[in-house]
């Protein structure tokens, strides 16, 4: 199994922006030794487990959900996607997920149609692409590379979208999880962070804002972007004119600590160290998310509210 894990990453690796900080990691990580196959644990019996200072085998995926319309809008046009799967046998282990958020597009017609479109579309291409592969009889590795895949993905999800939902137009963030590296794909300007248990928060996505832009450019700064009345307006979005160039990079999930998705309704309205305050004292990730849409709407919960939090076990 390790052989067919290194074998989907030493194909080409696309890093993310070097205006972002983010620095891709050694594509081969360290492996936990797994006896047997293990159902996923709760997050009280991880943390049971390790107050007694028993290792945790094999390595999985922690996550935690939520969405909700919020107190301004009349339908709720964010969609989200959340599958993951684990088998541990042999000498190794491999926890799989498929993460995807997408906001719909307020100002576009079927908006809400356009988000479901395309974590519908994308979820299903990868679990088709990748979940036989990784879990059948006989493993074997497909022929293109993880960012490849993301991008055919992409281009799907925006075909689907001009079909079924012509004019609509959403944001698309999408993580594929193995082992302890991921690839992410994103267009728009729903976001993915690492959230490290030192109170770090690296933004791993650049928005596709006109505003977003300008203030890269230097023409504002980040507290006019803020308050911008046109921060909400995009430059590449899915189901909108040609096929979008999505930002995709391969690099490392951030261990000990979280990766969070999120639409603008949560990041738009919390601050980072708001965000970071609740997780730290959510007793799970599934708390933390219904915990950080609360937080959202007891500060006015003017949008769609969308939040995804995945954490690998100690």
């Amino acid at each position: 199994m390790k052989k067919f894990f290194e074998s989907f990453f030493k194909k080409k690796t696309v890093a993310p922006p070097a205006s972002q900080g983010v620095t891709t990691q050694p594509v081969l990580p360290p492996y936990h030794v797994s006896e047997a196959e293990t159902a996923p644990l709760s997050e009280e019996q991880l943390n049971e487990i390790a107050s007694q200072g028993q290792r945790i085998e094999p390595l999985q995926l922690i996550t935690g959900a939520a969405r909700n319309v919020g107190k301004s809008r009349d339908k709720n046009e964010d969609s989200l996607f959340l599958h993951t799967s684990l088998i541990g046998a042999g000498t190794s282990s491999l926890p799989f997920g498929i993460f995807i958020i997408a906001d719909g597009m307020g100002g576009h017609q079927y908006g809400e149609m356009a988000s479901e479109t395309a974590v519908r579309t994308m979820g299903n291409y990868l679990i088709n692409k990748l979940y036989t592969p990784l879990y059948g009889m006989n493993p074997s590795p497909p022929g293109e590379s993880l960012q490849e895949i993301m991008k055919v993905g992409i281009a799907q999800s925006h075909k689907n979208i001009m079909e079924a939902a012509p004019g609509g137009g959403t944001t698309m963030t999408a993580v594929i999880s193995i082992g302890t590296q991921m690839t992410l794909a994103h267009v728009g300007d729903s976001r993915a962070y690492a959230i490290y248990l030192d109170g770090r928060m690296q933004l791993l996505t650049r928005d596709h804002s006109l505003v977003k832009r300008l203030e890269e450019l230097g023409q504002i700064t980040a507290e006019e972007a803020a308050i911008h009345p046109q921060k909400s307006m995009l430059y590449r979005a899915l189901g909108q004119g040609d096929v979008p160039e999505p930002d995709i990079f391969t690099a490392s999930l951030p261990n000990p600590g979280y990766l969070m998705l999120s639409s603008d309704g949560l990041w738009g309205v919390l601050s980072e160290e708001r965000i970071f305050q609740i997780i730290s004292e959510s007793p799970s990730p599934q708390r933390a998310c219904q915990n950080l849409v609360d937080a959202a709407n007891a500060a006015g919960g003017p949008d769609n509210i969308t939040v995804i939090l995945v954490r690998l076990s100690d």
